[in-house]
Formats: C-alpha cells, structure tokens, sequence
C-alpha cells in the first residue's frame, strides 16, 4: 500500500506539478487549497506526511495549521514539511522549532523536486 501525502497549497499550479512528481514516484496525494481544507479532510484522508504551505490566503495560515495540527491527539504524530519563500523576503531566517514552526522540515520555494523526493523519503519512507 502506497504512503499517502496530503499535500496543501493555494497555487493550483504548484499543487498540479508536485502532486505528479509525488504520485510518479509511488505516492499517494491528496490535495487542499488552504489550512481550512486540510483540516477539514486529514481525517478522511489519514496521511503518512502532510506538505503544507507557510503563506496561503492569510499571512500566518501555515503557522496556524501546523501548531494546530500538533495540537490535535489525532493528528499529532503525522509528520509535517513546510514550504516556504518567506526566508527570501525577510531579514531573519525562519527555521522549524517545536512551539512557532512545529515542522519536521522546512523546505525553500522553488522547490527542487530532487530535494522534495529526498525529504518524503527520509521523513516518511519510501512510497510503499
């Protein structure tokens, strides 16, 4: 059985091209367009690794979801990858830490789908 990633970003675009690059690579994905979207589905969906976004509709949305998420007895344990380009465009550098960024790695937009493929694996296994 294929590891399933939920994968969670508001550019259609970005989501289109890695969900290929994922499933091409024996995973399973999911999609949400927003924080509000994975919430509502991770149950339904019982992710191996959840991909999310930093900056969706609101500014502090992918913080907010993931200490949500670690937050939550269900979905606590469900490692989480975010992207981000923020570390572009501010003068400090932003990095996973348990109670502001509660993420298992933190990945910089563009991603460069070698480096995606090697975090997935390394975080969650391979697809199967």
């Amino acid at each position: 059985m294929s590891k399933t990633i939920l994968l969670v970003d508001d550019d259609p675009d970005f989501l289109e091209q890695n969900r290929l690059l994922l499933e091409a690579n024996g995973y399973a994905v999911r999609t949400a367009a927003s924080g509000r979207e994975c919430l509502e589905n991770v149950e339904d969906c019982r992710p191996d690794l959840i991909i999310l976004d930093m900056v969706m509709g609101e500014r502090t949305e992918g913080f907010d979801v993931s200490r949500e998420l670690r937050n939550s007895e269900y979905t606590k344990g469900i490692p989480l990858v975010m992207i981000t380009s923020v570390n572009d465009t501010i003068p400090f550098r932003v990095e996973p830490d348990r109670t502001w960024l509660p993420v298992d790695a933190l990945i910089e937009k563009p991603v460069d789908p070698l480096l995606l493929l090697s975090v997935v694996a390394r975080i969650c296994g391979g697809p199967s």
